[in-house]
C-alpha cells in the first residue's frame, strides 16, 4: 500500500499547497472549470456568430450585440447578488437569499449547495448537501454562464426590432426576477427539488423558461417591420453553421458539467447528447426533404438545437436508446409546432417570435423533461438525483408518479415565465419604448449602432440602387425568395 501511494504523482496529492486542501479533487475542479469554459463558448462566440449570421444583413451587428451586452451583464449580476438567490440559503419556497459571491474567503472554499439537504418525511437525512470537491470559485462561474446562455436564447425571440435600451434593462430584470426563480426551485434546493422533479441540466431552468418568456416578452414589443417578418434571409449561413456548431460541441460542458464532477454520470451524458442531437438532426432534415422536397441548413440547425434542448433534462440519467427516441420525437414534434401548428394558429401567427425559440427551446424543453419521467433509469437516477428510488415511467413502481411531477414543474416554470415577463415589459414600457421607432426599424445596424456588418459595395461608400444592384435588404429583390423548408419563423 505504502508504495502504490508513493506511486501517486505529487501533482494529484493533497496539501501540496496551501492552494491544495485535502477536500479539493484536481480532476473534478479541472472538468468543471472545463466544462463552464464550454458553455461560455456556446455563447461567446457560438450564439453571437450564430445570431449575427442568421438573420437578415441589417440586423447582423444589433443581434450579435444583443448577445454579446447579455453575457457581460449577466456576469456581473450574478457575481453581485443573484448567485446566492439561487444557490444560497433558503429564503422562500422557490428563492434564495440575495447576496455578493465576492469575497476571497467565500470563494476558496469548498463549494456547497446549502439547501440541498434531502430529508425523509420523519425529518432524518436522506441525501446529504451538495458538496462537490472544488472551490465555490468555480461553482459560481459555472453557474453563471449557464444563467447568461438562459438571457441569450431568449434574446432569439426579439432580434431585429427590440429597442436596445430597453434590452440593456430587461436582462437585469428577468435574471433577478425570473431565472433565480427557476434556478433555485429545481437545482438550488428550493420546493421542485425536494419534491423530486427531474431537471438534469436545464431542460426547464435554461430552455423552457426562455421560450416561454421569449414568446412572452416578443408580445410585448411587437412585431418587425412587415417587410422583415415577409422576407428575412440569413446573410451568411456558413457562418451560422460554424455558431452552430459551437452550440453543439459546447454542450459537452453543458450536460457533462452538471453532476458536479468528472464521474460516470458525465460520461453517459455527453455521449447521450450526441446521440440525441444527431438523430434529431437527422429526423428534421428528412421530415424537410419529405414534405418540402429539399433539405434545409437552417432545418438541420434547428433540428439540432432541438435535439439537444430534448436531451438536457434527462442527459445523464436515461439509456442510449431512450436517446435515440427522444431524438427522434424532438426532431418531430417541434418541427410539427413550427411547420404546421404555427402558421393554422392566429395566436403564434400574431406573434413575432423571430427564430423560433418557443418551438426550439419551449417545447424542445418540456417534451424533453416530460421523456425524462418515463424514461429515467433507476440506476443512473441512483447516481444523481436527491431522491432515493426516482425512476421513470417504463421502470414501473414510482414512475408514474414522476410523470406527473415532470408534468407539473414545467408548469410551474411555464405560469412563473409569463406573469413575471410581462410584469417586466410592462415595467420597462413606462419608462423607455420596447421596440425600436420606426426609422431605426427600416434603416437598422447603422440607425441603432452606427457600424454595419458588411461593407458591401465599398469602404464608407453610400448605396446606390442604380449602381450596386439590390441586396438581400431590397424588399422588391430580383431572385426569387426561399420557400418551402424550413426558414426562420
Amino acid at each position: 500500500m505504502a508504495s502504490n501511494a508513493s506511486a501517486v504523482p505529487q501533482a494529484y496529492q493533497a496539501y501540496t499547497s496551501a492552494a491544495v486542501p485535502d477536500w479539493l479533487n484536481k480532476g473534478d475542479n479541472a472538468w468543471q472549470m472545463t466544462s463552464a469554459t464550454l458553455v461560455g463558448l456556446q455563447s461567446v462566440p457560438g450564439l453571437v456568430i450564430l445570431y449575427g449570421s442568421i438573420v437578415k444583413k441589417k440586423w447582423a451587428v444589433n443581434s450579435a450585440f444583443m448577445a454579446l451586452y447579455a453575457f457581460a451583464a449577466v456576469v456581473i449580476c450574478w457575481v453581485v447578488w443573484a448567485y446566492k438567490m439561487s444557490f444560497g440559503e433558503k429564503l422562500l419556497p422557490f428563492w434564495g437569499k440575495a447576496g455578493p459571491a465576492l469575497g476571497q474567503h467565500f470563494l476558496i472554499g469548498q463549494a456547497a449547495l446549502p439547501a440541498t439537504v434531502h430529508h425523509f418525511h420523519n425529518g432524518t437525512v436522506e441525501t446529504a448537501m451538495a458538496t462537490p470537491y472544488y472551490p465555490m470559485a468555480s461553482m459560481v462561474w459555472f453557474q453563471c454562464v449557464f444563467a447568461a446562455i438562459t438571457l441569450i436564447l431568449l434574446a432569439g425571440s426579439l432580434l431585429g426590432r427590440m429597442n436596445i435600451r430597453a434590452w440593456m434593462m430587461f436582462v437585469p430584470l428577468w435574471l433577478t426576477f425570473s431565472y433565480t426563480v427557476g434556478a433555485f426551485s429545481l437545482w438550488g434546493g428550493g420546493f421542485l427539488f425536494h419534491w423530486g422533479v427531474i431537471d438534469y441540466s436545464g431542460g426547464y431552468v435554461i430552455h423552457l423558461s426562455s421560450g416561454i418568456a421569449g414568446i412572452t416578452a416578443a408580445y410585448w414589443v411587437g412585431p418587425r417591420t412587415k417587410i422583415d417578418r415577409e422576407r428575412f434571409p440569413p446573410n451568411n449561413v456558413l457562418l451560422m453553421l460554424a455558431g452552430a456548431g459551437l452550440l453543439w460541441m459546447g454542450w459537452a460542458g453543458f450536460n457533462g458539467g452538471d453532476p458536479y464532477s468528472a464521474n460516470i454520470d458525465s460520461s453517459i451524458a455527453v455521449l447521450n447528447t450526441n446521440i440525441c442531437a444527431a438523430t434529431s438532426l437527422l429526423v428534421w432534415t428528412w421530415l424537410d426533404v419529405i414534405f418540402f422536397n429539399k433539405p434545409s441548413v437552417i432545418g438541420a440547425v434547428q433540428g439540432m438545437i432541438t435535439g439537444l434542448v430534448c436531451i438536457t433534462p434527462g442527459a445523464g440519467l436515461v439509456q442510449g436508446w431512450a436517446a435515440i427516441i427522444m431524438g427522434i420525437l424532438s426532431g418531430s414534434v417541434p418541427w410539427f409546432t413550427m411547420m404546421i401548428v404555427h402558421k393554422k394558429w392566429w395566436l403564434l401567427q400574431s406573434i413575432d417570435d423571430t427564430l423560433g425559440v418557443f418551438h426550439t427551446h419551449a417545447v424542445a424543453g418540456y417534451l424533453g423533461g416530460i421523456l425524462t419521467g418515463i424514461f429515467a433509469e433507476p440506476v443512473l437516477c441512483s447516481l444523481f438525483l436527491p431522491v432515493t428510488n426516482s425512476r421513470g415511467g417504463v421502470y414501473g413502481g414510482v414512475g408514474g408518479v414522476q410523470v406527473l411531477k415532470q408534468i407539473v414543474g414545467g408548469g410551474f416554470i411555464i405560469g412563473w415565465n409569463i406573469v413575471v415577463t410581462s410584469i417586466i415589459c410592462v415595467l420597462i414600457s413606462l419608462v423607455i419604448p420596447l421596440r425600436m421607432p420606426e426609422e431605426e426599424l427600416l434603416i437598422g445596424d447603422d440607425a441603432v449602432h452606427g457600424e454595419e456588418a458588411y461593407a458591401l459595395w465599398g469602404d464608407g461608400e453610400k448605396y446606390d440602387n442604380t449602381k450596386h444592384g439590390a441586396t438581400s435588404d431590397d424588399p422588391t429583390p430580383p431572385h426569387k425568395a426561399s420557400s418551402g423548408a424550413t426558414q426562420v419563423v
